[in-house]
């Protein structure tokens, strides 16, 4: 078959690769709509994860059920199905302690692109089809499918570990289409004032549709300074960090109150300077006791995550088709929609390709 992979740091291109094999637990799936993702672009152009060579890119995905394996009990061939980014082991320890997206080491669940060939060929593989698949809902849009499976389910994660409570106010760091699912998750979670950080006229256009009050530009001076002039020298009770450098847990550090949570979710790509280290200010972190969390994680998968967003997709609780800016047809358009990714022209949010 073929597929479009990373061959080594900095460099892409299509491959010929044998059609995957299908364990008696698993799953076949063609897709039908991708999306690419700034993680690989992150993983092929900075080396963020280590050289991987001959490897398909690719972790966003909707398709059609092309082969199953024997104990395979809820799906079958032809069955239209939703992909999550992350497809977790779920007979392993880290799913009993309740950390899913960890199994088998840091970042464990994340399979494709990393450590396994992903979603950008003909065919890919779906470990544990009846964990790991959900069934797309009758008469929703490839194009928003394609957004539950990284985008949403990263962006409210973000939003679900900021401790955010009726009334909270909440700062989101970086309105791609993972802040702007914060921006989202925050106000379905029931957050008072919600200042967006971001200067994309398209971005800022959508994070007012998802409920951000307040949008702050770092054009018109430091982003937490602008944060706590509006909130009275206060600060916010929650900080989703979902973008910029490693210098951006500075910012969320100086304007979170003493007992917030900062959230982040952001792939840092690159370290500081010549290191491989995220910066963290002690004075802002009140030397190591303001009681200023932070918290870290990695998209969640599965099959019941996929449902629970579908469902919000379903009963009109989130637009996710909001976020899709550029629309490709075709299989051959993969390499186009991955370069416009690593581009980021200002009309961009996200780009998706459909295959039929």
């Amino acid at each position: 078959m073929k597929g479009f992979a990373m061959l080594k740091i900095g460099e892409v291109g299509w491959i010929e690769k044998d059609r995957p094999k299908c364990g008696p637990r698993d799953a076949i799936v063609r897709p039908t709509a991708l999306a690419p993702c700034t993680s690989d672009v992150h993983t092929v152009w900075e080396g963020a994860i280590g050289d991987r060579h001959n490897m398909i890119l690719g972790h966003e995905a909707v398709g059609i059920v092309d082969e199953v394996g024997d104990e395979v009990k809820d799906f079958k061939p032809g069955d239209r199905v939703i992909v999550p980014a992350i497809t977790p082991d779920w007979d392993s320890e880290a799913v009993q302690r309740g950390y899913p997206s960890q199994t088998g080491g840091p970042c464990g669940g994340w399979k494709y692109s990393n450590f396994k060939d992903g979603v950008f060929g003909e065919y890919f593989h779906v470990n544990l089809a009846d964990n790991n698949l959900a069934h797309l809902p009758e008469g929703m849009s490839q194009e928003a499918a394609v957004m539950i499976t990284d985008m949403m389910s990263t962006g409210f994660m973000g939003a679900e570990n900021a401790g955010i409570e009726l009334g909270s106010t909440v700062a989101v760091l970086g309105i791609g289409a993972v802040g702007l699912c914060g921006v989202a998750g925050a106000k379905l979670l029931g957050a008072g004032r919600i200042f967006a950080v971001g200067t994309r006229p398209i971005s800022v256009e959508v994070a007012k549709k998802y409920g951000a009050t307040d949008i702050i530009s770092y054009k018109n001076g430091d982003t937490a300074d602008q944060i706590l002039e509006a909130t009275d020298g206060v600060g916010v009770d929650g900080v989703i960090v979902s973008g910029g450098g490693p210098e951006i847990l500075l910012d969320a550090l100086k304007m979170a109150k003493a007992g917030s949570k900062i959230s982040n979710n952001n792939y840092f790509g690159k370290g500081q300077g010549e290191k491989d280290t995220i910066p963290l200010c002690r004075v802002n972190w009140g030397f190591g006791m303001a009681d200023k969390d932070i918290i870290t994680g990695l998209c969640p998968g599965g099959r019941t995550r996929m449902e629970r967003l579908a469902d919000l997709v379903t009963y009109g609780r989130m637009d996710p088709e909001l976020m899709v800016t550029h629309t490709f047809k075709g299989f051959d358009k993969i390499e186009d929609a991955l370069e416009l990714m690593r581009e980021k022209p200002r009309d961009l949010i996200k780009p998706v390709v459909l295959l039929e």
